[in-house]
């Protein structure tokens, strides 16, 4: 059998529950941290242009997948194993911009050369994740504005503890909240194709372009 080693953010998720909140019953957050598990949602919004042009060029990876999960109940096994995935593509991929790699500003692909930047991170570990049946509608691409307010894309992974973020600048998987990113847009659960806004209506406006200019 498998022996799991779990994930140091798992762990301190563990150890905020109830002490009877890890048992085979369903587990109930308590409203503060339901409050910020979530992401919350304002509508749909245009898609980054890059993602635009991926589906043209990958039309079968866009559909919407045959089996549909709001969320996935995530264990300790499941959290390891997204942990095992996100570190394996960090470590196996190289960050480059897509401007050195393929000598234009916004290429949205799988990494080439074992190189490529955020969007191609996000891809590659997505692809993965539904090989280890993960359903798509679980798995979605998401645009953030990073500490200098650059362009960044990350993995989330909707769990029925919250959503959880895969990102190429760290090795831990961590909930949404706790990173240092202002959340812009994401696809919907329901359609890979729809992009939803993470923004409230009287933020900034914002534009089909990722801005994704960092590694």
């Amino acid at each position: 059998m498998k022996q799991f080693v779990v994930g140091s953010a798992f762990l301190m998720f563990i150890s905020s529950m109830p002490a009877d909140a890890t048992n085979d019953h369903a587990i109930s957050l308590e409203p503060a941290v339901q409050k910020v598990a979530f992401m919350t949602s304002f509508g749909d919004t245009l898609p980054p242009i890059g993602y635009v042009t991926f589906c043209r060029e990958h039309q079968v990876e866009c559909r919407p997948g045959r089996r549909f999960a709001d969320r996935i109940q995530l264990t300790a096994a499941k959290f390891n194993e997204i942990e095992e995935v996100n570190t394996a593509v960090n470590a196996a991929v190289a960050p480059i911009t897509d401007l050195e790699l393929y000598g234009k500003p916004e290429v949205w692909t799988y990494p080439g050369a074992n190189k490529g930047d955020c969007e191609d991170y996000v891809l590659l570990k997505r692809r993965t994740l539904i090989e280890h049946g993960y359903p798509e509608s679980t798995l979605l691409i998401t645009v953030v504005r990073d500490e200098n307010n650059e362009g960044h894309a990350v993995l989330t992974v909707r769990t029925d503890q919250g959503d959880f973020v895969l990102d190429n600048k760290r090795r831990e998987v961590i909930r949404w909240a706790d990173t240092p990113y202002t959340f812009v847009k994401r696809q919907s659960e329901k359609n890979p194709l729809v992009w939803i806004s993470l923004l409230p209506p009287d933020s900034v406006p914002q534009t089909a372009v990722s801005a994704s200019n960092s590694h």
